[in-house]
């Protein structure tokens, strides 16, 4: 077998300790996530994982931000699998409430939590929360296909994200995928009388993805 490239291997190293960090975070919170406890998990060594690594915030920080960011682009790569009809608004409304849940939001909280009491985070996470928190709105808009530009649509997609991250707190301590099911029906209808369609046309909301 030949010895694979080192720029592959650098890759690779990266992405499991990536990963790693984010299974270390969710599971054992910010303190109990050490660059020697990632770097056990990853199957590396500490020197290695802080070769590419510095710090344990720089591999924390990373590794929830590439996440959240595969995370959204997987959103956004499912905006021409959507179904047409009555069912549209409710399965994307199902869309971005679950997108605050699972591992990634966890580990995510666990680092919002530490970053408001330690400056030093914060300062490193705050404008990539904010870039990360961006790119969701972007691809809200676009699963919804509305324009920002018209009265209100940027404050009910504001609501939606904020609702959805409330939800991903109230599913930590247990799954609350039901609730959250019923939940999405009724903000559904509430997103059809909300949210103006493109031309004017208030009978109903064509959720309609962007080609230009």
């Amino acid at each position: 077998m030949m010895a694979q490239p080192q720029q592959e291997r650098s890759r690779t190293t990266r992405r499991r300790l990536v990963e790693a960090a984010v299974e270390c975070l969710a599971e054992h919170g910010w303190s109990g996530t050490t660059v020697a406890v990632i770097a056990e998990r990853a199957g590396v060594s500490r020197g290695a994982a802080q070769h590419h690594f510095p710090t344990r915030e720089d591999l924390v920080v990373a590794a929830v931000v590439q996440v959240g960011e595969a995370q959204i682009e997987q959103l956004r790569g499912q905006v021409r699998k959507l179904p047409s009809g009555a069912s549209r608004t409710e399965y994307v409304a199902r869309m971005l409430l679950d997108l605050y849940t699972g591992p990634m939001f966890r580990a995510a909280l666990h680092l919002w939590v530490a970053a408001s009491t330690d400056a030093t985070l914060l300062a490193t996470l705050g404008p990539l929360e904010a870039r990360v928190g961006r790119e969701a709105h972007r691809v809200a808009l676009e699963l919804l296909g509305v324009d920002e530009s018209e009265p209100g649509v940027r404050e009910t997609v504001q609501a939606t994200l904020d609702l959805a991250r409330g939800l991903g707190l109230a599913n930590l301590l247990s799954d609350d995928t039901r609730r959250r099911r019923r939940i999405a029906r009724q903000w559904a209808r509430m997103l059809e009388q909300a949210l103006p369609v493109p031309g004017g046309n208030r009978s109903g909301v064509a959720f309609v993805s962007k080609t230009s």
